[in-house]
This record gives C-alpha cells, structure tokens and sequence, in this order.
C-alpha cells in the first residue's frame, strides 16, 4: 500500500470509529437511563396496582381504545429478559 493510500485508509478507519465512539456513548447513556425506567415498571408490575389493572382488564371494565400492552404478562417478562440479556451480553463484551 503506497503512503498516500494508506493515510486515506486510516483515515477512513479514524472517521468511521470517532463516529462508533460517539453512537456507543449515545447508546450507553440510553442503557442507563433505561435501567432506571425498567426498575420503574418492575416496581409497578410486581405492585398491588398492577394485580387490580389486570383484574380490571380481565373483567373487561377498562376502555377498548385503551392501550394496555403493559397489562399483558408476557409482554413485561419478555421485556425484563430482554434487558438481562443486554446486560449479559454488555458485561461479556469486557471478558475479551
């Protein structure tokens, strides 16, 4: 590789991970703030308020336009594990 081609494909490679550099702190800094809005909606989902909204829906005495996707269990387990598989993957990224 001749010198003028290779300070252009390094350059490319500063350009392209400067810009990496800056998505992954946008990203982690989104992983925060989502960890603390996760524990939020565990502490509702494991809450007496949580049991009575479901009950209610079950009962059919909620709205039918209401949107409810936080009422269906499945939903907020598949969310949990969705980040506990982040923070494992996260935390596996270290032990290279």
């Amino acid at each position: 590789m001749k010198q003028i081609e290779r300070i252009q494909y390094y350059e490319q490679l500063f350009d392209e991970l400067t810009n990496n550099a800056k998505q992954i702190e946008n990203a982690l800094e989104l992983y925060k703030t989502s960890q603390e809005k996760l524990q939020e909606l565990e502490k509702y989902y494991t809450s007496k308020d949580w049991k009575k909204d479901y009950e209610a829906d079950e009962a059919n005495q909620l709205p039918k336009d209401l949107k409810r996707g936080v009422l269906s269990q499945d939903g907020i387990n598949d969310l949990l594990d969705q980040f506990i598989e982040f923070k494992h993957r996260l935390l596996g990224y270290f032990d290279d």
